[in-house]
């Protein structure tokens, strides 16, 4: 508000010695006006005041400086530089949204001005001075429209930039949160599930607990980087890359602690955005069969079409009865859907013989095809 102020100070002090300097010298160009003495100067002084405060009060400074540039006329002084505050205020008050109140104002002005050529020339001015009035009048409303749709249509961009913006922003943190649940759930899962079985054989069976609790030291140090790897979104110019992809689907059947079998069917390079939510999908179906079905032997088939990459994670059923079936949050399912949906593509899950399968179709883009 300060620095607005002091700039419509200097504005103003700039318009007062324009229109007093100015008409002092349009005086000597119109001998048969009357000469600028203290009277004009102060009707010359009254639009810059206006100028200065027309943001704080648009209507009455435009009223009261159109008042004194008509007097200012109908008195007799020199034509023209004493008109520029009243074409200033008349041009704020249309950019400022008083448009009515602008056009109405303009109207008035155009009257009082062929008036009072009618009556001091006494009728003989003609119909090119009326036109001329008008016209400029005119011209500078027309010039403050087309500086109001400029100036709204610029706002209206910016907000539009800062909107897309913020949903950029905001779906930045969702697939931020989906990436940590994903993460949490599986490598939670499996040190859960790890840490069970190292207590169980701890006494019987040593050597395949001490196996147990290395996978879980791999664990928790996989989640830390990933959830590091995560996180690093939040930092300015961190990269934006997938945190995990198909190239790593070995390391993560070697952790997940279940039987495993990997079929691809063929292999091309794939968009980013699909390598992770392949990824993701395999990572939460193994973590539901490690919750559901411990003990289960797990296919997981990549198929490489030529517009889709299909995957089919299928288990053949617990062994053992489940120690984490009641557990979780219960997103798994449905953020893969919607990691599916978001590329375009479905996933269907469910019950398959004594099993379960999990079923995903991503669409590859026209260029990977």
């Amino acid at each position: 508000m300060g620095r607005k102020w002091g700039l419509d100070l200097l504005y103003a002090l700039a318009v007062a010695a324009a229109q007093v300097g100015l008409s002092f010298s349009a005086s000597m160009g119109q001998p048969d006006r009357e000469p600028v003495d203290a009277v004009a100067v102060a009707l010359l002084l009254v639009g810059p005041v206006g100028v200065l405060v027309r943001r704080k009060y648009p209507v009455g400074a435009a009223v009261v400086t159109l008042a004194a540039t008509y007097l200012y006329t109908w008195l007799g002084y020199p034509f023209g530089p004493g008109y520029l505050a009243a074409i200033i205020l008349l041009f704020s008050m249309v950019t400022l949204g008083l448009r009515i109140q602008a056009w109405i104002m303009a109207g008035v002005t155009i009257v009082v001005f062929i008036s009072y050529s009618h009556l001091w020339s006494g009728g003989m001015t003609g119909l090119f001075h009326d036109l001329a009035v008008t016209a400029f009048v005119l011209l500078v409303m027309v010039m403050a429209e087309l500086t109001r749709i400029v100036r709204e249509r610029r706002a209206q961009q910016q907000r539009a930039a800062e909107e897309e913006t913020r949903r950029q922003a905001s779906e930045e943190r969702l697939t931020m949160a989906q990436e940590l649940h994903d993460v949490l759930a599986h490598n939670i899962s499996l040190i859960h599930v790890q840490a069970s079985t190292a207590l169980h054989l701890i006494d019987d069976n040593p050597e395949q607990a001490r196996t147990a609790l290395a996978t879980i030291k791999t664990a928790s140090k996989e989640v830390l980087g990933e959830m590091r790897s995560v996180l690093n979104v939040l930092r300015d110019g961190a990269p934006r890359s997938p945190t995990a992809g198909l190239d790593r689907l070995d390391e993560l059947i070697e952790r997940s602690g279940l039987d495993v079998k990997l079929e691809r069917d063929g292999s091309r390079p794939l968009p980013p955005q699909v390598e992770r939510a392949a990824y993701r999908i395999v990572q939460e179906s193994l973590t539901n069969a490690a919750r559901h079905a411990p003990g289960a032997a797990v296919t997981v088939r990549l198929g490489y079409g030529p517009r889709e990459l299909v995957i089919d994670v299928t288990d053949t059923g617990s062994t053992t009865p489940p120690e984490l079936a009641g557990e979780g949050s219960g997103n798994g399912i449905p953020g893969m859907r919607e990691r599916a949906a978001a590329l375009g593509g479905t996933l269907t899950a469910g019950p398959h013989g004594r099993g379960f399968r999990v079923s995903a179709r991503l669409p590859l883009p026209q260029e990977n095809a």
